[in-house]
């Protein structure tokens, strides 16, 4: 249980650096160890497979875009840092407040299935899995590996014309 707790008081930790920190590539960085957190809390849940597509794509491949991307851009001069950390703060300055807030709500209520569900089957056949009972997760996975994809395609035709 404490484990549990430590681990899901990383992830928050981990998705609010991603958020609050002034620089873009620490950003990336800080989503990808929420992506390699959530990797461990699904591990822990018994989702192997979505595990090792977060891992893979949204640990790996999205962080590596992102990374590859901020290093295309032009770096801004300290009189915009500073307007960029003002915007970013009175943008998120109640983020933390409401992260905790949810968190102490969750903590209070407790939720019981109206009806018990049943033990899930193990299922031997990865394809089966994939192919017909994953296959939304499997689409998301597709879409959002091609979204990163097309956005540094795009970063690298604007880079072309100028």
């Amino acid at each position: 249980m404490q484990i549990d707790i430590a681990i899901l008081l990383a992830l928050v930790s981990a998705a609010l650096w991603s958020v609050m920190t002034r620089s873009l590539l620490r950003s990336a960085i800080g989503l990808a160890f929420t992506s390699v957190i959530l990797t461990i809390i699904m591990f822990r849940m018994g989702s192997p497979l979505a595990a090792v597509f977060e891992l893979s794509v949204c640990a790996g491949l999205i962080s590596v875009l992102f990374v590859s991307t901020i290093s295309l851009t032009h770096p801004l001069t300290a009189r915009e840092v500073l307007q960029h950390m003002r915007e970013r703060l009175a943008r998120f300055w109640l983020l933390p407040v409401i992260l905790i807030a949810v968190g102490i709500i969750l903590c209070l209520v407790t939720i019981k299935p109206v009806i018990p569900l049943p033990p899930p089957e193990p299922i031997k056949d990865v394809r089966v899995m994939l192919w017909d009972i994953r296959k939304t997760d499997l689409l998301g996975q597709v879409i959002v590996l091609l979204t990163g994809v097309f956005g540094v395609v795009i970063l690298f035709k604007e880079r072309v014309k100028k």
